[in-house]
């Protein structure tokens, strides 16, 4: 068990865990999400692996197989008129195969993007989470993650 940096070779199964996301969410909010679909590419996904601003960090069994990643992008508001000019590492998606969800490696991960944004001088780790998705409110809150600012929507 080991936690790395995405290879080419895991492609093929973050595009599984990434379709698991999807379906997580289709489940929840139908008239936004496709299913069964993916956020990324194969192609895009080539692409990622090479943009060292977005690390994707996967955790492995002892058969190196895939069983959940962390897809981050570093962030930082340069000279702008209102933000501060501090890095962030924002955790894009977060995912663990469902079969194995449960056995802390969701915990694994997150502990292992911290401690790469301190090593990288991050000021804070930022993510997203849709409403619907109780679960990992939980497991964020649990973590000690608060809101730092809410989206908000009406249905026309």
């Amino acid at each position: 068990m080991a936690i790395r940096t995405a290879q080419e070779r895991d492609i093929p199964r973050l595009l599984s865990l990434l379709t698991q996301v999807d379906m997580v969410h289709h489940r929840g909010r139908p008239d936004l999400f496709k299913g069964p679909a993916t956020k990324y590419t194969d192609q895009q996904l080539q692409e990622l692996l090479k943009d060292e601003t977005r690390p994707i960090f996967v955790w492995t069994d002892e058969n190196d197989t895939v069983m959940g990643y962390a897809f981050c992008i570093f962030q930082r508001h340069i000279k702008d008129n209102v933000m501060t000019d501090i890095l962030t590492l924002y955790i894009d998606d977060l995912c663990v195969d469902e079969s194995a969800r449960g056995s802390h490696i969701g915990t694994q991960l997150y502990d292992h993007v911290l401690s790469f944004a301190r090593k990288k001088g991050c000021y804070n780790v930022t993510l997203n989470v849709w409403a619907f998705n109780e679960s990992a409110l939980k497991f964020y809150q649990k973590r000690g993650l608060k809101a730092q600012k809410i989206g908000m929507e009406t249905i026309l």
